[in-house]
């Protein structure tokens, strides 16, 4: 089962971009087990994340180890920024695979779903979610 999972507030938009605040509904799941990320340079700053894990609870899940793993591959290409361009999610029983693609940039990037790349990395090492 293929779903389109392009969020409505892009799990970090530009009004939330920069705040640095997750509550307890926002940490990792407990039974989540993070099984990987494939990296792909598509075009120059565009660039597609294929994560897999089990135990996710919904496509949000899976969305953030896309995000965290696009947030820390800016910081390490030497980039501050990235702006989400889509995410499909499938599951599989309990196996979850997410294919998400990202522009990353030195400076905020135009557009609603963008993220600050250090203040995103830092979030997800508090949620428990791996970015590498």
């Amino acid at each position: 089962m293929m779903r389109a999972a392009a969020s409505l507030l892009g799990l970090t938009t530009a009004a939330a971009v920069l705040s640095g605040c997750a509550g307890d509904s926002d940490a990792a799941p407990r039974s989540a087990r993070y099984e990987g990320i494939e990296t792909i340079l598509l075009d120059g700053d565009l660039v597609n994340f294929r994560v897999a894990m089990s135990g996710a609870r919904n496509d949000g899940d899976v969305e953030a180890y896309a995000r965290c793993a696009a947030a820390q591959y800016a910081l390490i290409r030497g980039f501050g920024f990235a702006r989400h361009v889509r995410t499909t999610v499938a599951q599989d029983g309990n196996n979850w695979r997410g294919d998400a693609v990202y522009v990353i940039s030195a400076a905020l990037p135009r557009g609603l779903r963008t993220i600050d790349a250090e203040v995103t990395v830092r979030d997800c090492g508090a949620q428990g979610i791996p970015t590498v």
